[in-house]
């Protein structure tokens, strides 16, 4: 991009990440993260008689929170729709019909170790399996990332096979999340993508800045803003309530430093899955600078039976909210599909 330096020249921002002492203020929020279901309850008063199955889930899928979305629940209120998105419940010991581990068949896409290929012109490398919240809902609960390349020079495959592609412009970054990693791994894979002459764009998807809004920091805002890589990132939320004032202004900061913002959501039963609701969150993403791009269908993984909408109820809000708002506020509402060479809609 023009006026934006190249960290592929000699790597000076990813040297300055990893000379940095101070540890960045995120890393200890995060340390911080509730993991005990026990917490969880009394933090929020929430009814003891579920406390049991929620120990149970958490056992197979810990519970993970930072401590400022839990701040944002209603305290006593387990239907809150921000708390379901993180509440282990019995629920997810159930095993309904079309159910599985991996939904997507996502190991079939492996180009390389850690790098998905699904569609023409795009790769997807899982940097790492680490995360700020586990959400219940999560397509990737079971998956395999031990198994995945980790640091600089384990991605070297994944950065050969990138170079050898001319058809490939644009790079995803997901995980888990990709800003778990720090500044220092990820300015030196920026530079190492911009150092590939065809690539045009880099994609983060990531639920940090608004599940733990500091880590939008100088530190990342520096590779991010200096890279030839047209960055876009691509944020999670899935109801308005999750835009709290800390996280519209990690927004403004990622927009300042030249990324283009898309918010993507999941349909989920008990959380969004009511126009009014949706509706809201749209305009909140657009007054925080933020466009609404996807409304997910949920992919049907293991744990997650509790949180489907079937389609024709989907269909309906999705209409429903085409009715309500100007069409550059109406995500697409679609999903995914094995070996389908884009996303399909609902």
């Amino acid at each position: 991009m023009e006026g934006r330096g190249d960290l592929g020249k000699g790597g000076t921002l990813a040297g300055q990440c990893a000379g940095a002492s101070v540890e960045p203020a995120w890393r200890s929020l995060l340390a911080g993260a509730v993991r005990d279901p026990d917490e969880l309850w009394r933090l929020l008063a929430l009814p003891a008689d579920q406390l049991p199955a929620a120990r149970r889930a958490a056992a197979a899928f810990p519970l993970l929170v930072p401590r400022g979305f839990l701040a944002l629940i209603e305290p006593g209120r387990i239907d809150d729709p921000l708390l379901r998105q993180v509440l282990p419940l019995g629920a997810e010991g159930q095993d309904p019909p079309g159910f599985s581990a991996d939904p997507l068949h996502e190991d079939g896409f492996a180009a390389v170790p850690g790098l998905i290929r699904k569609y023409a012109s795009r790769a997807l490398l899982v940097t790492t399996g680490a995360c700020a919240v586990h959400c219940r809902y999560c397509f990737r609960r079971e998956f395999p990332y031990q198994g995945l390349p980790r640091g600089r020079r384990w991605w070297a495959p994944a950065l050969a096979w990138l170079a050898a592609h001319p058809e490939v412009d644009e790079v995803l970054l997901s995980g888990g999340d990709p800003l778990s990693l720090p500044d220092s791994q990820l300015a030196a894979l920026a530079a190492d993508l911009a150092a590939i002459p065809h690539l045009r764009r880099l994609r983060l998807h990531t639920r940090l800045p608004v599940v733990l809004p500091e880590r939008v920091d100088e530190r990342l805002l520096a590779w991010l803003g200096a890279t030839r890589l047209r960055p876009v990132v691509v944020i999670h939320a899935n109801h308005p309530r999750e835009l709290a004032p800390a996280v519209v202004a990690a927004c403004a900061r990622l927009r300042a430093a030249g990324a283009t913002l898309l918010n993507q959501s999941v349909l989920l039963a008990g959380v969004n899955d009511d126009a009014a609701v949706l509706a809201g969150l749209s305009l909140a993403l657009f007054d925080a600078g933020v466009l609404p791009y996807y409304l997910h269908a949920l992919d049907r993984v293991r744990g997650a039976g509790h949180f489907l909408v079937e389609d024709d109820p989907a269909r309906a809000l999705a209409a429903e909210l085409a009715a309500r708002l100007p069409g550059y506020l109406v995500p697409r509402l679609v999903r995914e599909e094995p070996g389908r060479p884009h996303k399909v809609p609902v």
